[in-house]
């Protein structure tokens, strides 16, 4: 029950941070329409893959991602919420739910601190759900005209329940995150994400690669791969590391 007490209090702290942002963001936008300056409004991308097979096994697969951001003139703000069913031979075997939230407050053109916010529920692993709080320091470490590299450390709290025996725990982790953008060539764009959580408990290691073909200004197609980690498994799991293949239509706008 505490460590509930404590997630809702952190969840309403940044959600605190977040509607500040919103108000100062929009002072800001007042202050630079006189200026002529313009502000970014809210952007976004949304994924869908889907796989149906017949025959001798039956397999249907449903992968969903959505994605906004919005870059002020001091703050950036980030929503991601991804969905993730699979089954075969009417019999489900993986549902994911993952949303993550982040706000960034610049401090100078390459770097900025941020608060992070993750819920992670995995019905078919180790822990559902996982959820975390931290907050840190983010820095640009390379950039060029084609090449973008991110890292961010921080430190918070994350709240485990195992999805066997619904026992939960609590623990201070620390979080390290590398985002890394290649644009190949003019219609190809190839990204990389590493994100690890670790606590004394258990340490958790998210990687996602994905190779992007624009086909007009709004559609893509995304060719992705993502291996999740837990360093330390209930009792009866077998599997600490858990991988996915996709092929996604991606949307912008």
């Amino acid at each position: 029950m505490k460590g509930l007490v404590k997630i809702i209090l952190m969840g309403m702290l940044l959600l605190t941070t977040v509607v500040y942002a919103h108000e100062e963001d929009a002072a800001v936008e007042e202050e630079v329409v006189e200026e002529e300056v313009v502000v970014d409004p809210w952007e976004g991308s949304g994924e869908l893959g889907f796989v149906n097979t017949t025959g001798n096994t039956e397999t249907v697969a449903l992968n969903f991602k959505l994605n906004f951001i919005r870059t002020g003139e001091r703050w950036r703000h980030r929503f991601t919420g991804t969905a993730l069913n699979t089954s075969e031979d009417g019999i489900q075997d993986n549902e994911r739910y993952v949303v993550e939230i982040q706000s960034d407050r610049k401090l100078a053109e390459k770097s900025w601190l941020f608060g992070a916010f993750r819920w992670d529920a995995d019905k078919f692993g180790s822990y559902d759900p996982s959820v975390s709080l931290t907050a840190g320091y983010g820095h640009l470490l390379m950039q060029s005209e084609k090449h973008e590299m991110r890292g961010e450390i921080g430190v918070g709290y994350r709240k485990l329940t195992e999805t066997v025996l619904g026992t939960s725990s609590s623990e201070a982790i620390v979080r390290f995150l590398l985002d890394d953008s290649w644009q190949m060539f003019k219609s190809t764009r190839w990204t990389n994400r590493l994100l690890v959580e670790t606590g004394s408990s258990n340490t958790f290691t998210q990687f996602n690669t994905a190779l992007a073909v624009s086909m007009t200004d709004k559609f893509a197609v995304k060719l992705g791969f993502e291996a999740r980690n837990n360093s330390k498994i209930p009792p009866g799991d077998t599997e600490h590391t858990d991988t996915i293949t996709s092929a996604n239509i991606v949307y912008s706008f």
